[in-house]
C-alpha cells in the first residue's frame, strides 16, 4: 500500500515582516496541537532561501484532511503567509525504498 505524508511548504507574504510576538505564540501552539495528536512528523524553518518561511510534513488520513490543517495555521489565516500543499510518497526499509 503507498503511504503518503503532506507537506506543507509555508511561503512568507508581504506582511511577513510584520509577524507579532502574539501570532508566532499561535503558530508555536498549534504546532504543539498537530504534534500532542500524532499529525506532525517533522516541522522546521528554512535558512537562506528567500520568500520560504519553512514546512511541516503532516501524517493525515487524506489530502483534505491535510488541506484543513494547513487553511487553519495562524500564518495563513493571519496573513503572515501562504502555502503550498505537496504530495510525499514515503520512500522506506518497507517498501525497498520505493524500488
Amino acid at each position: 500500500m503507498e503511504k503518503l505524508m503532506y507537506m506543507m511548504m509555508i511561503e512568507k507574504s508581504r506582511t511577513y515582516n510584520k509577524l507579532t510576538k502574539k501570532a508566532v505564540t499561535e503558530h508555536v501552539e498549534n504546532i504543539r496541537r498537530l504534534d500532542d495528536a500524532g499529525k506532525l512528523e517533522i516541522c522546521g524553518v528554512f535558512k537562506g532561501y528567500p520568500g520560504m518561511a519553512g514546512m511541516y510534513i503532516l501524517k493525515t488520513d487524506s489530502r483534505e484532511e491535510a488541506e484543513d490543517i494547513c487553511s487553519r495555521e495562524p500564518l495563513v489565516t493571519g496573513g503572515y503567509a501562504t502555502y503550498k500543499l505537496v504530495e510525499l510518497q514515503v520512500a522506506n526499509r518497507e517498501n525497498n525504498y520505493l524500488l
